[in-house]
């Protein structure tokens, strides 16, 4: 709000921040602890060591196996408001069919991650490519449409490993239900936990081979997906 002076200035001094209003100084403080917070941008410099993890994809339609490498930048390390970022991705292989897309691919992802702002969009893009071809089965019984879905369901690991996605783990009531069908199923067929039977249809939900029927309803024994509700 403007103020008019009706008489001459004779003198003037500088307000200190112990002068200014409680709620002045509280949200200049406020502005100084927020303009201390780094944030990833694209301006961000490349640190000289940087931490990740890699995962191996092995899928049928390739003699040799992907190795899938990303790798985190720290922002604040060392504060409360110390976080892990997404950087850069590297894609390896000895099969060199895939090279052109897979080089591109590796950099436009890297592009996004140095972009900042949510990057989680990345996972449903990737796992919405169907091949032409037909997908495969990984071990496990799961389905993956293509090999660029499985590595959008690398990047989905990832990011629940760093925190950047929430992890879905089964309720109390699910495993429960899981864990009795596990334990019916082994006791009727003699079966291994660690594996789903043969004979197991395709879950819709979970992507899984793990659907058997139990009491005459199709259930999944890996998500507890049930027909009968």
């Amino acid at each position: 709000m403007a103020v008019k002076i009706e008489s001459k200035i004779v003198d003037y001094a500088v307000a200190k921040p112990t002068d200014l209003p409680a709620a002045d100084a509280a949200a200049e403080a406020a502005a100084e602890s927020s303009a201390a917070i780094e944030h990833m941008h694209e301006e961000l410099q490349r640190p000289d060591r940087l931490e990740g993890q890699t995962y191996k994809i092995k899928t049928p339609l390739s003699e040799h196996a992907l190795y899938v490498t990303v790798n985190d930048v720290i922002l604040n390390e060392g504060t409360e408001h110390e976080v892990r970022r997404p950087f850069e991705v590297f894609i390896n292989s000895k099969n060199m069919d895939h090279f052109q897309w897979i080089v591109a691919l590796t950099r436009i992802v890297s592009a996004v991650f140095r972009k900042g702002g949510d990057c989680t969009f990345l996972v449903e893009e990737l796992r919405s490519v169907f091949d032409p071809r037909g997908g495969y089965f990984k071990k496990g019984g799961r389905f993956m449409p293509s090999l660029v879905a499985e590595i959008g369901d690398v990047l989905e690991q990832h990011l629940r490993s760093i925190g950047m996605l929430d992890q879905l783990p089964l309720d109390e009531h699910q495993q429960r239900f899981i864990e009795s069908k596990r334990a019916e199923f082994e006791e009727a067929q003699n079966a291994s936990s660690d594996e789903y039977p043969p004979g197991a249809e395709l879950c819709g939900k979970c992507q899984t081979k793990a659907m058997i029927i139990m009491d005459g309803c199709l259930t999944c024994l890996s998500c507890g997906e049930s027909k009968c509700g």
